[in-house]
């Protein structure tokens, strides 16, 4: 039997958080892309959160001294009112198929009470096959969607604005709180975007790749009634349609399409970028309908599965 220990934390050391960090960072390069979302490593940078909780798989090392290696990580994020806690997990490359991912899975179920939902990020055959084990059940699936760029991005449809609508950047400092309003009210169906606080915008504003020149806002008159707010992978050279969000009142009109195209021509013409990605549920056929139109297809998919309970 595999000797393991698996501790969970509320709050994290900076060396431990470093360690995580490394971890993910290192099975990212072996899976080609993270196993713990955006959201989920910024708990990791600035643990403390209420509702979130780190678990920490150790394994002796490999000369068997005392030194124990951090060979797995899991996150429980609890914070959503009414939804299951959603979790995301991984083992390091290099220790997998040795039961340790089987393990995680279930201490995330025993710290949940059976009542779990889980994000397996590109959704390799593997993670499928540990979901069936762990009996969870496959409800939702994220598309990532991407579409080259050009710097004379004539294949971009001209932005075509409904009439009385202005758009300008987002300004640090005066904007944050119609944003939130606004964001709350375009994805109050969506559990996780609809339900961001200040803090969680304060923490992705304290980013690196936070650029308000990339974060565009539509106004009736002085009535916030759009945005689309873009990101910039600089290792990658890839722009990202972070998100993109019309208020109730807007939508229909073609306000989300105009948007889209004018950060899209941002990354291209103002970035110089030759790629573009965005998320969409599956099942929003609306909005995978429009991005098809843009010239998005589908680059990978990551899937989330649950308990039944």
């Amino acid at each position: 039997m595999t000797d393991r220990r698996i501790e969970t934390l509320t709050d994290l050391p900076a060396d431990a958080a470093r360690a995580v960090l490394d971890l993910i960072g290192t099975a990212a390069e072996e899976d080609g892309q993270a196993a713990v979302s955006e959201q989920g490593r910024l708990h990791v940078r600035r643990s403390g959160r209420a509702g979130v909780r780190h678990l920490l798989l150790w394994t002796p090392g490999p000369d068997g001294s005392a030194a124990e290696e951090l060979t797995g990580y899991g996150q429980i994020d609890g914070t959503d009112p009414v939804e299951a806690p959603a979790a995301e997990f991984l083992v390091h490359p290099g220790r997998r198929s040795r039961g340790h991912g089987e393990a995680l899975g279930r201490a995330l179920l025993d710290a949940t009470g059976q009542r779990l939902r889980v994000w397996a990020h590109g959704g390799h055959p593997p993670a499928r096959h540990l979901s069936e084990r762990l009996g969870l059940k496959l409800f939702r699936e994220l598309r990532q969607m991407r579409r080259p760029l050009d710097p004379e991005p004539t294949g971009l449809p001209e932005p075509r604005l409904p009439d009385g609508i202005t758009v300008r950047t987002f300004v640090p400092g005066q904007d944050e709180d119609a944003w939130l309003g606004l964001n709350a009210a375009a994805f109050a169906h969506h559990p996780e975007q609809g339900s961001l606080t200040r803090g969680d915008l304060d923490d992705r504003m304290a980013e690196p790749w936070f650029d308000p020149a990339g974060f565009f806002l539509a106004f009736r008159g002085s009535t916030p009634a759009g945005f689309h707010w873009t990101k910039v992978h600089a290792a990658e050279r890839l722009g990202e349609v972070y998100v993109v969000g019309v208020s109730p009142g807007e939508q229909g009109g073609g306000l989300g399409r105009a948007l889209t195209s004018i950060g899209l021509r941002h990354l291209a013409r103002d970035r110089g970028l030759p790629t573009a990605m965005l998320y969409v549920d599956a099942d929003n056929v609306p909005a995978v309908t429009v991005y098809e139109r843009l010239g998005f297809t589908t680059h990978e998919t990551d899937l989330m599965y649950r308990t039944e309970s």
